[in-house]
Formats: C-alpha cells, sequence, structure tokens
C-alpha cells in the first residue's frame, strides 16, 4: 500500500488535532475528523478549520461527526488526539471503525500508551511524541505556535515500511523519526511535563519566575531524579530529551559542583523560556481535569510497582488533584507546604 492510500481518522479536534487534520486534507490525504460536539462538528464541515502560524495560513473543509459511531468507513490510522483524560473512553469505541489491519497513533501528552494497548492491544498502538506546539484561539481556528518533529514507534517491535509510510504523511506537518524505543522517547517528555507543568499548576508562575526559587529547583532536581530510579527498574532507556537534555548524567553525583551544575542548568532553561507557563493551567482555571495522571501519576503508579520510594511524585499527584476538587487554591504558597519541608534552605 502507498502511503497515498491510507485512510485516517483524526480523533479530538483541538490545537494538534484539528491541525494534523487540516495540513493532511490541504496536502490530498483521506482524512475526516471527530469532534466532541456537534455544533463543532456542524462549524468544521461547513466552514472548515482555519490555519495560522509556521505552517502558514489557509482554511479547509474537513468531514466532520460529532461521535466516532457516526463514521461509516473503516480507516488504517486513526490518529488518536483527546486529552488524556478523554483518552480510554474514546478509545472503547473505535474498534468498530479500525481496519483489521489498523493502527492507532496516541497523540497524548504523558504516557497513555499502556492503557491503549488495554483497550485495544498493545500491537495495533502506535506511540508518538508530538514535539511541535499549537494553540486554540477559537473553536475552528487554531495556530501552529512552532515548528519540530513527530517520533514513532511500535510499542513491542521494530519499525517496518509500514511505519515508514505513515511517516512519509505525516512529514507533511513537520519532521518524522521512528524509534526502537519510543517509550524511551515517551518518559523523556513525560519526565519535562512531570517538572514544569506540573509545578506550574501548582503555583501558577511563569516558567522564569517560578525557577528563579532555589527551594523550586531543588524539587525540580527531585522530581527527576525519582523518574530515573523508576526508569531503571522499568528497564526504561531514556532518550536525551531534545538531543541537549540527558537526565541521567543530570542527577549523576551528589557534591557540591554537581548540584552547582544542576542549578545552573535549571536556571538557564527558566531565563531561555521565562514567559511560558504550564499549558494544563488552563485546564485548571476552567475547572477541568489535568493530565498528572499520565505525567507524576505514571511515575507514582510504577513506582509503587516496583518498590521505588516516589515522595515528591506523589505529594505533586496529590497537590494537584486538590486543586481540581477546589481544596486548595493554585498559588505559590503551595511550596510552603510541609511535605516540602526538606528542600527548604
Amino acid at each position: 500500500m502507498k502511503s497515498t492510500d491510507l485512510s485516517f481518522l483524526v480523533v479530538g479536534a483541538g490545537a494538534i488535532g484539528g491541525i494534523t487534520a487540516a495540513i493532511l486534507k490541504k496536502n490530498g490525504f483521506n482524512v475526516e475528523i471527530v469532534c466532541k460536539y456537534g455544533d463543532y462538528a456542524d462549524l468544521i464541515s461547513r466552514h472548515g478549520i482555519e490555519v495560522k502560524g509556521v505552517c502558514g495560513d489557509f482554511t479547509i473543509v474537513i468531514p466532520a461527526y460529532s461521535a466516532i459511531t457516526d463514521v461509516k468507513v473503516k480507516k488504517d490510522i486513526i490518529l488518536h488526539a483527546t486529552k488524556a483524560t478523554d483518552m480510554v473512553e474514546a478509545a472503547q469505541t473505535m474498534k468498530p471503525v479500525l481496519k483489521q489491519n489498523g493502527y492507532v497513533i496516541s497523540m497524548q501528552n504523558g504516557i497513555c500508551e499502556d492503557d491503549l494497548g488495554a483497550v485495544l492491544g498493545k500491537e495495533r498502538v502506535i506511540g508518538c511524541v508530538t514535539g511541535w506546539g499549537a494553540t486554540m484561539e477559537s473553536p475552528g481556528k487554531m495556530v501552529m505556535a512552532s515548528t519540530g518533529e513527530f517520533v514513532l514507534g511500535y510499542l513491542e517491535r521494530e519499525p517496518d515500511e509500514f511505519l515508514t509510510e505513515v511517516g512519509e504523511v505525516l512529514s507533511s506537518i513537520v519532521p518524522v523519526r521512528t524509534t526502537d524505543n519510543i517509550m524511551g522517547h515517551l518518559y523523556s517528555k513525560l519526565i519535562i511535563n512531570s517538572c514544569i507543568n506540573s509545578l506550574g499548576d501548582i503555583c501558577g508562575l511563569y516558567l522564569g519566575k517560578m525557577l528563579s526559587i532555589s527551594k523550586v529547583r531543588r524539587i525540580f532536581i527531585e522530581i527527576i531524579r525519582e523518574a530515573v530510579e523508576v526508569a531503571d527498574k522499568m528497564k526504561i532507556r531514556i532518550e536525551v530529551f531534545g538531543g541537549k537534555m540527558d537526565f541521567r548524567k543530570f542527577v549523576k553525583g551528589d557534591d557540591f559542583f554537581s548540584n552547582l551544575r544542576r542549578h545552573l542548568l535549571i536556571m538557564i532553561i527558566g531565563y531561555k523560556y521565562r514567559k511560558l507557563k504550564s499549558s494544563s493551567l488552563q485546564s485548571l482555571e476552567g475547572g477541568k481535569l489535568t493530565e498528572v495522571d499520565y505525567f507524576n501519576g505514571y511515575i507514582v503508579r510504577n513506582g509503587l510497582h516496583y518498590g521505588v520510594p516516589v515522595p515528591v511524585n506523589s505529594e505533586i499527584m496529590k497537590m494537584i488533584h486538590e486543586i481540581e476538587l477546589k481544596k486548595r487554591d493554585i498559588s505559590v504558597s503551595n511550596f510552603d507546604d510541609p511535605s516540602f519541608d526538606r528542600f527548604n534552605t
């Protein structure tokens, strides 16, 4: 089968899903999209998705549905782009519209592949790291804010010709790499999200201000240290994040100069991305659930399973759940909680 013969269904019409579907359609691929709401599906079917940003400016109409059960023709590839909190429920409705030899590509933040595999079978799941940025200005209006790449890989086998063909299609959006270590790539991004997103959710600060606080930097380091210890037990080979951040080297050494090196690197990150704000803060501020269960929660669950203590990740997950339940405010004072006393100067 040629890549141009593949049929695609995008499930989830947020910024990432919407732009993915729009660019694929613009480049002549067979793609349809499933939205969460009927009026949104009607808007896309009638007026299209408007895309701006680094990919150029265009508007394109795409066949859209408000439920997967409305899709009439089975697909070769389902690009699963809902939030992680909606991921399992959506996956449970996918089998009837997936061809017998079809695959689901997980485009969520965090590590959702285990849960998807439990529903669909691991052999039908392709892991994906989405390394580019996008925002939704309003329903049907998307901005591709930054370029980057996709990283694709099967969960339990080597890349093959079919994966290469899928990569050729997705390379119409951003460059694509295939890998035999998709879990290592996913875990690397999970560590970054567990630090930057989750700590930002707790305090509500921009990254530069947050990482200028020495206590927060010490918590940041401990999140990574716990995550690396869990990965060792899970036998995950953590990939270097962005080609620069080697987490194993980062946590190596407990002497003065090793600690100084870590703090300097975090401060550099904070300065470079000082205007960055946690992407999941919008969920919290809108009264919605975050994806913390697939960030720090993944570390916590596997730490428990493998007998690795992960008290910092556990406390962060607990705090964010309390914020979701309106039992705790988003505030920098959360870092004064007694559970973080050991990080005081």
